[in-house]
């Protein structure tokens, strides 16, 4: 099914969900029991269900409590589906209501449980089956955004003027949609010590990402990527025969769409390119220190070298009232565009992905820029205020880009700020959702999000191992 079928979801406001009191085993409670139930649950890990446990048990804002439980498991209960295959563990993740694995979404779904790994080999094992999963949608189309589990599937999509594929459900080149597996893989190892997960297919898929990269820099040719679509929605198709607006070659990487699944106006996707910066070097750590294969490793770097450096004097551009900032996208010609999208990687995002430093002045303008009205996708309402973006229209604010806020924030007020509002405009359902109107948070869109939900479940979970303080 189609993400912008959803855009239509709204929740029910006359549901009893959204009653003050609800009627529990006789009782009356505050706060209903959404969370799937457990003889339906797709996965079990204890050590999950211990954090779960000891938050609630510790924190006095009860609703955030119930909203964690809720929120926290939600990528387990309800979006993965774990086999052995060939001996080896592998881990379908949908990203939802889209019964389709994104690998961008299901990198981003499981990548809270990371630091429960070491407690819980079952769900260490889960973790390792979306990689080896990865690894299989990556060596059939690299170009590819979202997969389905059955390989023989014919998408929707098919009469997409792109080189469409059976198994694959859209093909959307994003960049970081070959980010997010380096960050997973990488953040597993690191976690967990088990370099096994570095197969012989998972280094084939690597060696098809460098080539992928290489050919969106376009510096000798367009590359083997084109895509059209035949649609009303100005977001879902790309210009000039597919290719994109043009670009001055310079190094960086072009992306033809954002991690929103829109399209692009200037191909160099400014939060995406910083993102395959810190991915390359990651990658570098991995070829050098596990796999011992300094060529491969020179050959990282190179590229990683080419990238950074146009980064620095294309990609900062001084700003009128802000002074100097990263730009969302660039072309290389000396255009720009000011903004930013809550999709991750946004420019707000970068120290969540470890691309700068919170403190950098370069990103304290930058996030000064994008929490302002002179991004023309902040929004303010009644209900809220945060970052939104074309894929759901003006005024629709994105729970991901409050989340995402207060996930990178040091300040206690801004992340007390953050929770407040997203306390607030779960409209009663105990969970996120992928947008919701500034004025009116029942009128919002996808009610089953996963990504959003595990999100929320990390920045409180982060909290209160910090600052649990703001949670009282």
């Amino acid at each position: 099914m189609n993400r912008k079928d959803f855009l239509k979801q709204t929740s029910l406001a006359a549901a009893s969900v959204m009653l003050s009191k609800y009627a529990v085993a006789g009782a009356e409670t505050p706060f209903p029991i959404v969370r799937v139930a457990e003889a339906k649950r797709k996965f079990r890990s204890a050590a999950v269900e211990r954090v779960i446990a000891e938050v609630k048990n510790k924190i006095g804002n009860k609703e955030i409590a119930w909203m964690f439980e809720n929120c926290f498991p939600n990528t387990l209960d309800t979006t993965v589906d774990f086999e052995m295959m060939d001996g080896r563990p592998d881990t379908y993740v949908i990203t939802g209501d889209i019964d389709a694995m994104w690998l961008r979404d299901s990198s981003a779904q499981v990548w809270p449980y990371l630091p429960l790994c070491k407690e819980d080999k079952e769900l260490q094992q889960l973790i390792k089956g979306v990689i080896n999963r990865q690894v299989k949608c990556i060596l059939l189309d690299p170009y590819a955004n979202a997969f389905y589990k059955d390989p023989t599937k014919v998408s929707e999509w098919k009469n997409d003027l792109t080189e469409m594929k059976p198994g694959i459900h859209e093909r959307k080149w994003e960049i970081d949609s070959l980010c997010y597996p380096i960050r997973l893989s990488y953040g597993y190892w690191k976690e967990t010590g088990d370099w096994t997960v570095f197969s012989d297919q998972w280094i084939k898929a690597v060696q098809l990402i460098l080539q992928t990269f290489k050919e969106q820099q376009r510096l000798e040719t367009k590359g083997p990527y084109h895509f059209q679509r035949t649609t009303a929605w100005a977001t879902d198709g790309v210009p000039l025969g597919g290719y994109g607006y043009p670009v001055k070659p310079n190094g960086l990487i072009c992306s033809m769409f954002r991690p929103s699944d829109d399209a692009t106006v200037f191909p160099y996707l400014v939060p995406s390119n910083l993102f395959a910066a810190q991915s390359l070097l990651q990658l570098d750590d991995i070829f050098r220190y596990v796999k011992h294969d300094i060529k491969t490793g020179n050959e990282i770097m190179k590229l990683y070298d080419k990238i950074a450096a146009r980064i620095k004097d294309t990609c900062i551009i001084k700003h009128p009232n802000f002074g100097e900032l990263l730009a969302y996208e660039v072309n290389g010609f000396g255009s720009h565009h000011f903004m930013d999208d809550a999709n991750v990687p946004s420019l707000l995002s970068l120290p969540y992905l470890n691309c700068l430093k919170p403190e950098k002045e370069i990103y304290v303008n930058t996030k000064k820029f994008v929490l302002s009205e002179n991004n023309p996708f902040f929004f303010k309402g009644k209900a809220a205020e945060g970052i939104g973006g074309p894929h759901c229209g003006m005024d629709m604010i994105w729970p991901m880009g409050i989340i995402m806020r207060g996930l990178t924030s040091t300040d206690d007020k801004e992340i007390k700020l953050c929770l407040d509002m997203l306390q607030k405009t779960h409209a009663g359902t105990g969970f996120m959702h992928e947008s919701f109107h500034k004025d009116d948070p029942t009128n919002y869109t996808r009610k089953w999000f996963a990504w959003a939900n595990t999100l929320f479940g990390e920045f409180v979970w982060k909290t209160f191992r910090e600052k649990p303080h703001l949670l009282n």
